[in-house]
């Protein structure tokens, strides 16, 4: 056992500094922005998986968070002089009023059966996104605006090492939340909720706290995604935003938070090496269709995402 987690951590450290070193033995600017994009979306999928894999919890509203983070960090760093201060101030701004709103719906839903929840979620989020489309002094609506990034952001590499960064620390933040004793509570009341309240625990209380860490995660991927555009609109919270998370858990691997990640890197290369065979290739123009194919490939080869099949196999043999 020892030996085996010895062996991950080495892979996982070989990983981290290939990527670091990435952009500056590739000269490829369109491959570190599609990097970038994949960590980021990976940061999105892994607060999706806190909810899903660990909490047993199917929300359709989870772009809402990420769109909250989206738009702080765009308004602030459009109203104020655009420094590393204010580009950390509007993470912590929306970082806080993500926390806020998933504390409020958590407390409101959580009770509901798991398919009223999701319904429910998707509802609050479609409020939320005509919000954002009304109030166009505050957001320019569907049009969007664009903003000036930190200077420090200038030179796309140093945001990719700090994207990058920003991955690994929540990974690492996630896998100790995950496995801490709260953790472990919130994996018994996915598996059976009444025994756990049998027990003692107050099932609501973990999940409304599952919530708001998830989405302050994603408030997070907000954040980061509109600062690698420079650009925000109405699109941050749509419903695409929560399906690709979805699809990024499910291929990657519910409760692994490993496979969120690889989830997140399988999916955008899948729909930018498609989406580029379009322009070759005109039978690649419906490209969601072939993108529809991978994932039923996917969900029939690898029926626990490829990193939960690849351990019960794994697991099997040992």
């Amino acid at each position: 056992m020892i030996a085996k987690m010895r062996g991950n951590y080495l892979l996982l450290t070989i990983i981290i500094i290939a990527l670091a070193l990435f952009p500056f033995v590739s000269d490829s600017r369109t491959l570190t922005i599609l990097l970038t994009q994949i960590f980021i979306f990976a940061i999105l999928a892994m607060s999706y998986d806190v909810l899903l894999g660990y909490t047993g919890i199917v929300s359709f509203g989870h772009a809402m968070f990420f769109g909250i983070g989206a738009y702080a960090t765009a308004i602030i760093l459009k109203k104020t002089e655009p420094t590393m201060l204010s580009f950390f101030l509007s993470i912590i701004v929306g970082m806080l009023l993500a926390g806020i709103v998933s504390f409020i719906i958590g407390l409101l839903t959580l009770r509901l059966q798991s398919h009223f929840f999701a319904m429910f979620t998707l509802a609050v989020s479609g409020l939320f996104l005509v919000a954002a489309e009304k109030s166009r002094t505050l957001t320019q609506g569907n049009d969007g605006f664009t903003f000036r990034a930190p200077e420090f952001f200038a030179d796309r590499t140093t945001f990719y090492l700090f994207v990058l960064a920003c991955l690994l620390i929540i990974f690492l933040l996630l896998r100790l939340f995950v496995h801490s004793p709260f953790g472990s509570v919130l994996i018994a009341v996915k598996e059976n909720e009444t025994r756990s309240a049998a027990l003692g625990y107050k099932a609501i209380y973990y999940k409304v706290m599952s919530s708001v860490v998830a989405g302050v995660v994603a408030s997070l991927a907000g954040s980061l995604y509109v600062v690698s555009l420079r650009f925000v609109n109405t699109s941050v919270m749509g419903i695409d935003i929560t399906l690709n998370a979805l699809l990024m858990t499910i291929i990657g691997g519910v409760g692994t938070l490993v496979g969120p990640i690889l989830g997140a890197a399988i999916i955008q290369l899948a729909q930018h090496n498609l989406s580029n065979l379009a322009k070759t290739y005109p039978i690649f123009e419906r490209w969601i269709i072939f993108f529809g194919i991978i994932y039923i490939l996917a969900v029939i080869f690898f029926p626990k995402g490829v990193v939960g099949t690849i351990r019960e196999k794994l697991g099997r043999k040992s």
